[in-house]
């Protein structure tokens, strides 16, 4: 076993544990398991007494499979499901291969009943096991409260409308064409919990303003509240429910009246540093109808604390698309709900409805989901005008040459937030700062966002005629694209929301788009801000553009899932250009993104 000064020289930095030995060190050096997942282990290991390492090995393994999303571990063929993503555990950090093939694993059954017999592992211990599964305690006893919760509400359908005013109102809000949506509405309606799922352009939004006008009609006192877990979905969702509610007749639209839209974390008073939220089982959220969108993102421990806070009596319905990328944190709720029997009542959108529902776009989208990588691939190289495939060999970074077309987009558009940014127009900067964006799957590296980022700063440094030398050089300047990452409550601003520098009376202060008005912040008040001329997948969701590139990860890369291209290539609005190779846009199709959870065996149960 290598010793801790070896170690230390293996390239992976802070992620090796130096002071760990025997299989921790081993599965450590491998890149299987972080520094983090050691120290957990180790702390535990001492804290019960547990010397086993073969224990200590299987709890920083359900550590790592738990910041990687998946809830549950299972020991029996955790051989397989682990070192089948080892290489996004190093991802982005080393560009060393891990050496995972040489490790020597537990045998399956004697690990499992090692671990069963630990004094890790019990009603009152920091981990649950059920056969040869294995849960941290607080995300075994998070689906529990899930499942109950959910469960308890849908056994009992809402007795506070009259079905015949209800009918009346669909035939009024829904022309015969809108059959699926008119259905949808009279679904969730008719439902204490619901889930309202489709794919972009589906007309989710519109479904859900005219169903909020028929609970409005018959209960004019109910207080409704809008949601989504990002501070930019949230401004998306008042937006387009705004936007659709203007569209109804003035007695519906006079019902609705203004609805805000806030984050998850606001809905609930959720304290700064951490710790229980204002609004939970003692101190429920005094609303009758809740509406969480981009609910794809919402993890496992915000949806428990979320039912946790509603009234027993109170409407939920979940509004997103379950082909998306699930929550960056852990847990796969949406797709649990929608693929459990027994679980709350689902209902689909499956027109879309965006240009007429014409164009190669919701047809690359429909062959993604469905993983056809031969229709997706002819769609992508059909010539359309709404397509583009910068098609380059595996392994190789695409030209300057072939990358004429990004380029320009990205400078078209630096060129269009300089003016609005310049001249004060924090409106149109704000438009601007949504007409292209490039999105990759990983980080680092050359199909990473920080080789991107820079590329495209330098195109806009090399064009920007406002400051000498450039965004490279440092410093804000107007039109500097902006994205937070970090909450900042007493900014107003949340991980994930996007601005733009602008020059207001002589002055630069950031603006947010936020809603109708965008949120001013002076420079010197912002907290941990980076420029966004690329982003990840993941940061993407929520979010809309009129044109985008993807930047796919290579062919053997387990971050290129049919979950993360469908998510980017519906980022799109009007066009999608894809750059890489061939084999990576199929293997990308054909791989499906998986999380071990077990919230859909208790809904069924």
């Amino acid at each position: 076993m290598t010793g801790p000064a070896t170690r230390a020289r293996d390239g992976l930095g802070a992620e090796v544990a130096a002071r760990a030995s025997g299989l921790l060190a081993a599965f450590n050096d491998a890149g299987l398991i972080t520094a983090a997942d050691v120290q957990v282990a180790t702390r535990l290991g001492a804290i019960a007494g547990e010397t086993d390492e073969t224990v200590q090995l299987a709890v920083a393994l359900v550590v790592r499979s738990t910041r990687h999303g998946s809830v549950v571990l299972d020991l029996r063929t955790a051989q397989q499901t682990v070192t089948a993503d080892d290489v996004e555990a190093l991802a982005d950090l080393s560009s060393a291969e891990p050496a995972a093939e040489t490790l020597e694993w537990p045998e399956p059954e004697a690990w499992v009943a090692r671990c069963a017999a630990s004094s890790l592992v019990g009603p009152e211990a920091p981990l649950r096991m059920e056969g040869g599964r294995l849960w941290l305690a607080r995300y075994r006893e998070q689906e529990e409260l899930v499942a109950r919760e959910l469960l308890a509400r849908v056994a009992e359908a809402p007795t506070d409308l009259d079905l015949a005013v209800l009918e009346t109102g669909l035939d009024r809000l829904f022309a015969p064409a809108d059959a699926d949506q008119r259905e949808a509405a009279r679904i969730v309606a008719t439902h204490r919990v619901s889930v309202l799922a489709g794919g972009p352009g589906t007309g989710k939004t519109t479904t859900v303003s005219r169903l909020l006008a028929l609970l409005r009609e018959q209960r004019p006192d109910a207080r409704i509240a809008l949601a989504a877990p990002t501070g930019k979905a949230a401004a998306r969702l008042e937006e387009a429910v705004r936007s659709s509610s203007a569209r109804l007749a003035a007695a519906d639209r006079d019902r609705l009246g203004e609805l805000p839209a806030v984050t998850l974390h606001r809905l609930l008073g959720w304290r700064p540093g951490g710790g229980r939220p204002r609004h939970d089982a003692a101190n429920r959220l005094p609303r009758e109808v809740v509406v969480v969108d981009e609910a794809s993102m919402v993890s496992l421990t915000q949806m428990a604390r979320l039912l946790e806070a509603l009234r027993p009596s109170t409407r939920l319905v979940l509004v997103g698309d379950p082909e998306q990328l699930a929550s960056v944190e852990a847990g796969a709720v949406l797709g649990d709900l929608v693929a459990a029997e027994g679980g709350p009542a689902v209902a689909r959108l499956t027109t879309n409805r965006r240009f007429g529902g014409v164009g190669v776009l919701p047809d690359l989208a429909a062959a993604i989901t469905t993983g056809d990588a031969d229709r997706a691939l002819a769609l992508l190289r059909s010539g359309a005008p709404e397509v583009e495939f910068v098609e380059v060999e595996e392994g190789v970074v695409a030209q300057e040459a072939a990358l004429a077309g990004v380029r320009g987009d990205v400078e078209t558009t630096g060129a269009r937030l300089h003016a609005a940014a310049e001249t004060g127009d924090a409106a149109r900067a704000l438009e601007a700062l949504e007409e292209h964006r490039v999105l990759c799957a990983h980080r680092l590296g050359p199909r990473g966002v920080q080789y991107w980022g820079q590329l495209a700063a330098g195109w806009v440094a090399a064009t920007h005629p406002l400051r000498p030398g450039g965004p490279l050089m440092g410093g804000h300047y107007p039109g500097q694209p902006l994205l937070v990452t970090e909450n900042d409550y007493e900014a107003g601003l949340y991980n994930g929301d996007t601005g733009v520098v602008v020059r207001v009376g002589g002055e630069l202060v950031a603006m947010f788009g936020r809603g109708a008005d965008p949120i001013p912040v002076p420079l010197g008040r912002l907290g941990a801000v980076r420029d966004v001329h690329a982003m990840t997948v993941h940061r993407s969701q929520g979010s809309q553009f009129d044109r985008v590139t993807v930047v796919l990860p290579p062919a053997d890369s387990p971050l290129g899932t049919r979950q993360t291209l469908y998510t980017a290539v519906t980022r799109a609005r009007r066009f999608v250009r894809v750059i890489g190779s061939a084999d990576s846009f199929a293997a990308a199709v054909e791989r499906l993104a998986s999380r071990a959870t077990g919230l859909r065996e208790h809904l069924q149960s």
